[in-house]
């Protein structure tokens, strides 16, 4: 694994698409994740940008992942409880559950061959739109060197 190039890579991503107003992402996370891998190996938080994420609520999240009983449970991250709306392929859209926005808040997490990665959003549909292209968009660039 070339964690050099998945660093940089992550940093120009994230201060493109991440935090500041306007961005499609208001927090993303890049988590560690090989499903096929023995379970003494732990998934890690890679990266992560604006939220800082609890390993211990992360390890909760990837068993969900793993149980892969979508439609039939909730996650955390960070405070907010989500709930699947959508699957596919390799990535699945979920809504939050106890937001206290008027607009909503939303999840979308996609696999790749090595990792997780979770964005974060404000906003109904127009938002999830451009969260899934910002997200997809990392997901390409890191299916390019088959992570």
């Amino acid at each position: 694994m070339d964690w050099s190039y998945v660093g940089r890579l992550w940093e120009k991503w994230a201060s493109n698409n991440v935090g500041s107003s306007g961005q499609p992402l208001k927090a993303a996370l890049l988590i560690n994740y090989d499903p096929t891998g023995p379970s003494r190996l732990l998934s890690t938080i890679a990266e992560q940008e604006g939220i800082r994420a609890d390993p211990i609520e992360i390890s909760q999240f990837v068993s969900f992942v793993k149980r892969n009983k979508l439609q039939m449970e909730t996650f955390f991250i960070g405070p907010n409880q989500y709930l699947v709306t959508s699957i596919h392929e390799s990535w699945f859209c979920a809504r939050c559950l106890n937001t206290s926005k008027q607009a909503g808040e939303g999840a979308i997490v996609m696999q790749t061959s090595a990792f997780l990665l979770v964005g974060l959003y404000d906003g109904s549909i127009g938002s999830a739109s451009r969260a899934i292209v910002a997200v997809d968009q990392f997901a390409w660039q890191l299916g390019r060197r088959n992570f």
